[in-house]
């Protein structure tokens, strides 16, 4: 599993791990087993969300760092927190650490609150807010690490609160390439590819 490039000194790797394990609590260094851990967590997270504590009201920035924190706590201590290295993945800088609490409050007062909770909408207008905010928390990556597997647990909440089941991200997998193209095409607030392929997910199910 590919680790993100860091740009300064902050980047901290458990020991004997070749760079591929970030330095967590438990001290793997074992790529496999980090992943593994990673992947329970989150299973136990989306069963304590769906299962017990799922949100109808408006979806906010602090909850989403809540989320982060309940699901990578237990390995991280930056778990939760906004980072504070700059990231970059396959040559693709994501938003300066700096201007996180900036872009974070435009994510919650421009997008969150406009388009969640999305009880009531129809297919389209659902379609279109999955895409944006998706795209919108992609290209700021608020956490160290994990970023991409949030944003589609909130992809997920958003459309169960709008009446569906949770996205199948089947063809995002097989088509990466085309799938990271629309994520860019959002820096232009182009989110048409990204409508493209949450229709498909989420006609899928």
């Amino acid at each position: 599993m590919s680790r993100y490039h860091v740009s300064n000194s902050e980047g901290q790797y458990e020991e004997d791990s070749n760079e591929q394990v970030l330095a967590n609590k438990l001290g793997i260094s074992n790529s496999d087993e980090i992943d593994d851990a990673e992947l329970v967590l989150l299973e136990q997270l989306y069963q304590f969300i769906f299962e017990d504590h799922f949100p109808l009201e408006q979806i906010t920035v602090s909850m989403l760092k809540n989320w982060h924190h309940r699901w990578l706590g237990n390995l991280y201590r930056w778990a939760g927190q906004e980072r504070t290295v700059n990231i970059s993945k396959s040559g693709f800088m994501f938003a300066p650490s700096a201007q996180l609490p900036k872009l974070l409050d435009e994510l919650e007062a421009k997008y969150l609150a406009h388009y969640t909770p999305c009880v009531g909408m129809d297919e389209e207008q659902l379609i279109e807010a999955i895409a944006i905010i998706h795209v919108e928390m992609i290209l700021i990556h608020p956490f160290r690490e994990g970023n991409g597997r949030l944003s589609r647990l909130l992809a997920d909440v958003m459309a169960v609160q709008g009446g569906f089941k949770p996205l199948d991200y089947q063809s995002w997998e097989q088509n990466k390439a085309e799938y990271i193209s629309a994520i860019h095409a959002g820096i232009s607030m182009n989110y048409d590819p990204m409508k493209f392929w949450v229709k498909k997910a989420l006609g899928n199910n």
